[in-house]
């Protein structure tokens, strides 16, 4: 089957074919951003309760302890348990990058590389540039298969869609890390479909870390389990009638091949960048905040002072998204996916932050207030989709007077992508919280030269 030109056998050939070569300078420069944020979230990540618990488990299981925890300075996992809880720790707050169609591309790659790149033997250690080719080529599947059905355009409402297509990506970046086949990379795919898939319903909880924990660890595990022997359906991409594949997770799938990379291929990241978060919330969230904190400008040039007593209601229109439309979150994970919470807490604080999420953050008395205020609006015109939506916040004072503020575009998304100088902030912000001063610099320079990096496992030590 694999000497025939299938969906699958596409995706298969791409993953051993492409070459360093076909990486643009944007796309590098791209990737490398990623690279670096997507390390700094970990960072302060581990900080948090839910990596705790991860951590303590893996300790319990693992055997040849060879690769680096993020902000665990010797401490070392063998290395699928360290993807897991590196995963972990990257959205345990829900700071990492995202993409469009939505996913979290790379929290479901970075930590399954850096971890295989330390479990390889000293002559067969990849180079930065093979790095980076296999975190992109992990992006690139993660975006052809999102490309497939129309459904992953929308804020998900089945799968959580890192725990779906962040599995093939992290089989798919592995595969190209370890030099597999073009066969074995097909297997790694159909391995990793079999384990793939986490539900919403686990979103706004301390669950949902762990859809981008076992994604990358167990797409690393597929290509592992490929690259000895293990086989699996050659079709897994290809839409069979009667008998789904990767198609069992849209309810519209159609499959198109990866053409064999050339000099003219272009890369999804070329033409579709990324969003990077300004709070640890999901992105949803950003909208809204911005949107509060234009409001709040104009209520305190109105008013001389932000007067929550003047206000008689706050009137939210949002897209239609159940689970992040949580009128009165009880835990710091609820708070994460609210709009509600993330709005007030903009008109309160005129900033949202780490320390937003705290338990006495949470339930403070004045934020309780605000959220008795607010009532939620659903336009026809605002969708569910990052690529479309806004966030507006009226306040409907009691003197009859309304202040509106309205936000299309948040500082972070991909139409207005974060300046090299508030990218470098945000890094050095989270890393600092377990780093000192300068391994955090050396970490920056490493990401920033990765492409001359000789060995690449280096920059996972250095975490």
């Amino acid at each position: 089957l694999w000497a025939q030109m299938t969906v699958t056998s596409s995706f298969a050939s791409f993953i051993h074919a492409v070459r360093p070569e076909h990486l643009s300078k944007t796309v590098r420069q791209r990737s490398k951003r990623m690279i670096l944020d997507s390390i700094g979230v970990g960072l302060v990540g581990s900080t948090t309760h839910v990596f705790d618990i991860a951590l303590q488990y893996c300790r319990l299981y693992s055997s040849v302890a060879v690769s680096s925890v993020y902000g665990k300075p010797g401490v070392k996992l063998s290395p699928t348990l360290a993807a897991f809880t590196n995963g972990v720790a990257t959205h345990s707050m829900d700071f990492d990058d995202t993409w469009h169609p939505a996913t979290h591309p790379s929290g479901a790659v970075l930590p399954a590389l850096l971890a295989a790149s330390q479990m390889l033997p000293p002559t067969t250690k990849p180079n930065g540039m093979d790095f980076l080719l296999a975190f992109n080529v992990g992006l690139e599947v993660q975006g052809r298969l999102m490309h497939f059905s129309t459904e992953a355009h929308d804020i998900p409402k089945r799968f959580h869609p890192p725990s779906v297509v962040g599995t093939m990506g992290s089989a798919a970046a592995t595969a190209k890390l370890l030099s597999l086949s073009t066969a074995q990379c097909g297997h790694a795919l159909g391995i990793a479909a079999s384990l793939a898939g986490a539900p919403m319903a686990n979103a706004a909880t301390q669950a949902k870390p762990l859809h981008i924990g076992n994604a990358t660890r167990l797409g690393f595990e597929a290509a592992l389990l490929a690259a000895r022997g293990m086989e699996a359906n050659p079709l897994i991409l290809d839409d069979i009638p009667g008998c789904s594949g990767f198609s069992a997770f849209y309810s519209v799938y159609q499959p198109k091949p990866l053409s064999t990379p050339s000099d003219h291929h272009e890369f999804l990241l070329e033409k579709q960048d990324i969003a990077f978060k300004r709070f640890p919330a999901h992105l949803g969230m950003h909208w809204v905040v911005d949107a509060a904190l234009s409001v709040r400008n104009l209520f305190i040039n109105y008013a001389g002072s932000f007067s929550p007593s003047l206000i008689r209601t706050i009137v939210l229109k949002i897209p239609v998204s159940k689970y992040i439309n949580r009128p009165f979150p009880s835990s710091e994970h609820q708070a994460r996916h609210s709009f509600q919470f993330n709005a007030c807490t903009a008109l309160l604080d005129g900033e949202v932050g780490l320390s937003s999420f705290t338990e006495s953050s949470i339930h403070r008395q004045e934020v309780r207030e605000l959220l008795d205020k607010v009532v939620v609006e659903h336009p026809e015109d605002n969708v569910a989709n990052f690529d479309k939506m806004y966030g507006e916040v009226a306040l409907l004072l009691h003197s009859g007077d309304v202040l509106t503020g309205k936000c299309d575009t948040f500082y972070g998304h991909w139409r207005k992508p974060l300046s090299k100088e508030s990218l470098l902030k945000k890094f050095r912000s989270n890393a600092s919280h377990v780093l000192p001063e300068e391994k955090i610099e050396a970490i920056i320079t490493m990401v920033d030269n990765l492409e001359n990096l000789s060995d690449s496992s280096q920059l996972a030590c250095s975490l």
